[in-house]
């Protein structure tokens, strides 16, 4: 992340996108897929380390391998195979997107930290280690068992996200960048859809 400085001189928290220009792969229409949809790739890949099929899928669109694909509903769909889209032509400063991406893993996590759970903070006596334990976690005789879904420590994070209503605060298309005001899921150098 970094700030910038707005006109009245108040410092904006930025998450700073790499946007590289998309390719147009595929263009799904109501003909042939029976929905209007136009998907694009994303990042550089080896040949080596394509499968064969999704080899045929850039050759067919005259571009090299690329590491991602995204399909995207209701977009202009004026554009041909191996056509690039660019941020600049997408997004303007000021307006509302949101950032679609697979949350920063945290493993296996207590229930305090997953649920947030309160934890009993030495409010009983007698009690030993239980500061943050999960309680009780079933019932008696009927139903005998733990129900599904009980709120219980494990893994946490790993999940796609997606967060909404985020504020383009900069582009910068000489460098490919997109400065969007706030935090978007996933660690650095993920993947994330960004759309309108």
């Amino acid at each position: 992340m970094t700030s910038i400085f707005d006109q009245n001189g108040r410092s904006i928290a930025c998450t700073v996108v790499h946007a590289q220009p998309n390719v147009v792969t595929q263009v799904k229409t109501q003909d042939t897929d029976g929905y209007d949809a136009l998907q694009l790739a994303y990042g550089e890949a080896k040949v080596k380390n394509t499968p064969q099929s999704m080899q045929g899928h850039f050759e067919k669109a005259k571009t090299a391998p690329k590491r991602k694909l995204a399909e995207f509903r209701n977009f202009d769909l004026s554009k041909n195979l191996g056509d690039l889209v660019t941020m600049d032509e997408l997004f303007k400063e000021g307006e509302t997107v949101s950032a679609i991406g697979i949350s920063k893993g945290k493993g296996f996590q207590g229930v305090v930290k997953r649920h947030h759970f309160g934890g009993i903070m030495q409010a009983s006596h007698g009690q030993h280690n239980r500061m943050r334990a999960p309680g009780s976690i079933g019932a008696s005789s009927y139903p005998s068992k733990v129900v599904k879904g009980l709120r219980m420590a494990g893994r946490m994070g790993g999940e796609r996200v997606k967060m909404l209503n985020l504020r383009v605060a900069k582009l910068l298309p000489d460098q490919n960048l997109i400065l969007i005001k706030g935090a978007i899921p996933g660690h650095k150098g993920s993947f994330i859809i960004i759309e309108k």
